[in-house]
Order: structure tokens, then C-alpha cells, then sequence
């Protein structure tokens, strides 16, 4: 007897994401797997239940998988000030006075997604929070998370006067005449302002916000993610999902290492790892090695211009001392966790690679699939160690874009030389490095086609009469497909999902059109019709 298929999806091209790149122009799906390919073995497996799909203009793809992002976070300023996609001071300013009217009763005002670029020096004042929201606090972080934008109430409560020193890992922004805080927090400034004075969310909220999360990204054909900022507040939340089944992701948990602290924290990573559901596996270590380019606090191996010609003395901050973080890598990979390492600058992105190499020197090999995010400058001869020692590069392809943040806020203070340096993914291709690719969303869109169109192209998607940036590491469009799909899923150890083969488990998105054909437009502009993890559709567009 026959054993009908669930779901069939037909009349469109297939691109597998298989290590052969290969094509299909069907697929069937049983319960949570893919049991066969083809229209010709699919076409008997269609029974009178079977779901039927009929792409046909579009094309199928394994579901996205985003190598880093921060879902709870975004979910969180989605519900409440949420400032991405918003163009200029003014615009941030009257979404945040509408925001404050229509919640009276909220004793904070949170949320975040504000854009350097539009502020003088990248920093804007209590002054304008002062005006529309006098009486109650005021925290934003701006879209990278590596600030915050407070007012004057905020400010009183955390104590913070011209007096107050700047943390070891920050910096609190300052009248230059008069010394008195402006508004601005800076990296460890604004975290250590965060976890000490904004209300904690309760178990509740933060299931709230990872729903959102999860909707908006099945929305872009995700069905995976790494979440590089797992809390034990956000751990908590996600097992609770999972266990009343409204966890529809795979997600794999980051834990935070505490830069503050040293090696005794590992113990309690081994207890929350144990902790992990079926969809929700924290077996990941976070470690934070720098800060950005834009605030001068990524870790640079010469010091910083001074957007004049000149240069400074800053090479910037480099969190977790080098020593210590090759005795906790080396730690964290005997141990079998995964390290995810934030590293911008040349400098962070060579200690992460030194302090890899120590845990291969000291334990030998292992499948732990370290990775380096970010990566936005490396220095030459740094690029074929991520194929030695076997570290995946974890790459933010929608930041490898000429905006303004980039014109007036990094290319000034590196200097032209290493401005060239940028994001040099096509080289890490070229030196046979794995890719992977996430969006570090809500700091960018979270949107894969978006992120892959500047992979692809290296220009804005939102102003495509723009020059390429550094045209010659982009990438072509089957690696870019296979790093957001296959390349994500090997780094979550996601072995089976990120292609499209017999015996995978189903997670899969259909698009408007093929993104191949030339006459299809611009990448970004395709849109997902529907999105399938383990089989079940999560996703139908209106």
C-alpha cells in the first residue's frame, strides 16, 4: 500500500544547497522529513490528503538559518519602542513621544534600533528625551547594541553625574566645557546601566517577545537561528515555549560570558547546557572580544586616525585579556561547547584566531565548530588561519555596504589602507574557510534576500545606483545561498536540515520567483509565499 506524502511542493525549481550545488523540480514531505525528490517520484506520492504546493515563478530553498542573531531582543523592542527602519532624529523622537502617550502607565520607556548616523559624532543628547518625556526614564540601545540613548530621569536614577567615572569597558559621553553626562552610554556604560536599573521582564514577557520574534522571522523563511545572547532569563523562556510546543525554531542558545569574571563561571554553563530542550539546545559559550568601530572601541593593531590625517593613541578596548581568554577557549572546547567569539577589529579578530589555535594545541582536534563573528577587518595574513585551525567565519553580509555610518564614522578614523580591509568574505572564500552568515538582527534587517543581495552585489539594496563597496570580495549568489542555509546549519550542528535531500528533516521556503533567473529582479526584492519547519507549514503569505 502506497504511503501517501503530507506535503508536496511542485512546478518549480529546487536549489538543494548540497555540496554539489545541485537542482531539483520537486519535493515531498512524510511527517518531518523529505522522502523524495523529483516530479516523477514525487507525482505518486500525492495522495487524496496531500498538501499541494504549486510554485510555479517561484523556487525552493532549504529554510534559512541565521548564524547570529538576538530574537528575544528584538521581540522585545517590537512590543515596545522599536526605532529600526526609521529614517532621522526627528522621525525616532515622534515615534517615541507617540509611544510614551499611549503607555502613561509604563514607568520605562525601552526599546531600541536608533542609527548612529544620524546624531553629530554618532551621539545624541538628553536634551531631545528631556522634551517629550520629561518625567519618566528613558533607556534606548541603538541598533548595534554597543550604546544606549538615555534622558535626564534615566541619568538621575543610575547616579550618573559628571563626577562619575567611565567603566574600565565604556565610556559615559560628556559635555566637553562642562563635563556633564550628554545622554550617550558607551559599551560597558550602558550594559552595566541595563542590568542595574531597567526592570527585569518577567518569564512571560520574554515568551512574549520571542514569539514575536519567531513569527517575523518565519515571515523571511527562517526555521533556525543561533541566539548570541542567551540570558538565564532567556533560557528559561525558550524551554517554556519548547515544552508547550509553540517553539516552531530550531534555536541554538549562546551562553553569556560574563567579561567581569574568569574561568569559575564555566561551571555554571555546564548547568544551564543541561538545560536545553529539543528545540532549544544551549551547548554554545558567547564571548565578547571588542567593541565597534564607530565608537573607537573595536580592537584595532594601530591606533585609530583622527579623521583629520592624523592619528590617535586609542587602539581601542579589547575585553577579555588575551591570556585569559586562551585558558577559557581552551576550556570551553575540552569541555565540548561551541565558542562564539564577537571580534570587529584586526586586533580581536587575531587574539580570537590565537586563542583557537591554543585549545587545537592543547586538545587536538574536535567538531566543536568554533566561530568568529562580525570579522569586519582582518589583516591579510590572518585569513587562512579560519581554514587551518578549522574556525568558521560567521559573516554579517548586509554591513559590507558604503552608508553613511560607514562614509562618516569608519572609513575616516582607519584610514584608507585598512578601510580596504573591510569584510573580506570573498577571500575567506578563496582560502577555502567555511561560511556561514547571520544578521545580528535588530542591529540590520532581518531579512536573508536582503542580506544576500549585498553578499552578492555589495550595494545598498535601498539605494542600488550606489558604487559596490569593495567589489571584488563579493560573493557569488550559490555561496551565498549555501552559507544562510547549509553553512548556518553545520555551525548550529543542525546536521539535518540546511539542504534539501531524502532523509533531511523538512525545513524548507518557497519564494515568489527564482533568484537565478536574470529577469526575475533584484534579490532582495523576492518575497517568501510560505515556510515549512519539520513539515508543518509556520508561514503562508497573505
Amino acid at each position: 500500500m502506497t504511503q501517501y506524502a503530507d506535503l508536496v511542493i511542485t512546478e518549480a525549481p529546487v536549489f538543494t544547497a548540497d555540496a554539489a550545488r545541485s537542482w531539483t523540480d520537486a519535493v515531498a514531505v512524510r511527517g518531518d522529513r523529505i522522502v523524495a525528490l523529483g516530479a516523477a517520484n514525487v507525482k505518486e506520492l500525492i495522495g487524496p490528503r496531500t498538501l499541494v504546493i504549486q510554485a510555479r515563478g517561484g523556487m525552493v530553498l532549504p529554510g534559512f538559518q541565521d548564524s547570529h542573531i538576538h530574537a528575544p531582543f528584538a521581540g522585545r523592542n517590537r512590543l515596545h519602542v522599536d526605532l529600526s527602519g526609521l529614517a532621522g532624529k526627528q522621525a525616532y523622537l515622534d515615534h517615541i513621544a507617540r509611544y510614551a502617550a499611549a503607555n502613561p502607565g509604563k514607568r520605562w520607556i525601552i526599546g531600541g534600533g536608533w542609527a548612529m548616523e544620524y546624531f553629530p559624532g554618532g551621539t545624541p543628547r538628553k536634551e531631545d528625551l528631556d522634551a517629550i518625556v520629561p518625567d519618566r526614564p528613558v533607556f534606548l540601545f541603538n541598533r548595534d547594541v554597543h550604546g544606549a540613548w538615555v534622558n535626564s530621569a534615566a541619568l538621575e536614577i543610575g547616579g550618573i553625574t559628571k563626577d562619575t567615572p567611565d567603566p574600565v569597558d565604556g565610556r559615559i559621553e560628556r559635555d566637553p566645557q562642562t563635563g556633564e553626562p550628554t545622554g550617550t552610554l558607551h559599551e560597558g556604560a550602558a550594559y552595566t546601566f541595563f542590568e542595574r536599573f531597567v526592570p527585569p521582564l518577567s518569564r512571560e514577557q520574554w515568551e512574549a517577545a520571542i514569539l514575536n520574534a519567531q513569527e517575523h522571522l518565519h515571515s523571511l523563511g527562517i526555521t533556525g537561528w543561533q541566539d548570541a545572547w542567551v540570558t538565564p532569563e532567556t533560557l528559561a523562556a525558550y524551554r517554556s515555549l519548547d515544552s508547550s510546543g509553540r517553539l516552531t525554531a530550531r534555536v541554538v542558545g549562546a551562553l553569556w560570558w560574563d567579561r567581569h569574571r574568569g574561568l569559575e563561571q564555566i561551571t555554571g554553563f555546564l548547568d544551564q547546557r543541561e538545560q536545553g530542550t529539543a528545540r532549544f539546545r544551549p551547548t554554545t559559550v558567547k564571548i565578547m572580544t571588542d567593541g565597534v568601530l564607530e565608537n573607537h572601541t573595536g580592537a584595532l593593531l594601530e591606533p585609530y586616525c583622527d579623521g583629520c590625517g592624523g592619528h590617535t593613541d586609542n587602539r581601542g578596548l579589547f575585553y577579555v585579556d588575551p591570556e585569559v581568554l586562551n585558558a577559557a577557549v581552551t576550556e570551553l572546547d575540552r569541555l565540548g561547547f561551541q565558542v562564539h567569539m564577537h571580534a570587529i577589529g584586526d586586533r580581536a579578530v587575531r587574539n580570537a584566531l590565537n586563542a583557537v589555535q591554543a585549545a587545537r594545541e592543547a586538545n587536538g582536534g574536535s567538531d566543536n565548530r568554533h566561530h568568529i563573528a562580525h570579522i569586519q577587518l582582518i589583516q591579510p595574513e590572518d585569513i587562512p588561519r579560519f581554514r587551518e585551525l578549522g574556525v568558521i567565519a560567521n559573516c554579517q553580509a548586509y554591513w559590507a555596504q558604503m552608508e553613511p555610518q560607514m562614509e562618516e564614522l569608519t572609513i575616516p578614523f582607519l584610514g584608507r589602507d585598512r578601510a580596504d580591509l573591510q569584510y573580506a568574505f570573498g577571500d575567506l572564500l578563496r582560502s577555502g574557510a567555511t561560511l556561514a552568515m547571520g544578521s545580528d538582527w535588530p542591529v540590520t534587517t532581518a531579512n536573508p534576500l536582503e542580506e544576500i543581495e549585498v553578499a552578492v552585489t555589495r550595494i545598498d539594496p535601498e539605494n542600488r545606483d550606489n558604487a559596490p563597496f569593495l567589489p571584488e570580495q563579493a560573493l557569488p549568489l550559490p555561496v551565498a545561498l549555501t552559507a544562510f542555509t547549509a553553512g548556518s546549519a553545520y555551525l548550529n550542528h543542525d546536521d539535518d536540515a540546511g539542504v534539501i535531500a531524502i532523509g533531511k528533516r523538512a525545513d524548507l521556503v518557497v519564494l515568489d520567483r527564482n533568484l537565478f533567473d536574470p529577469a526575475a529582479g533584484p534579490i532582495g526584492d523576492a518575497r517568501v509565499v510560505c515556510t515549512i519547519a519539520a513539515g508543518s507549514v509556520v508561514y503562508e503569505r497573505p
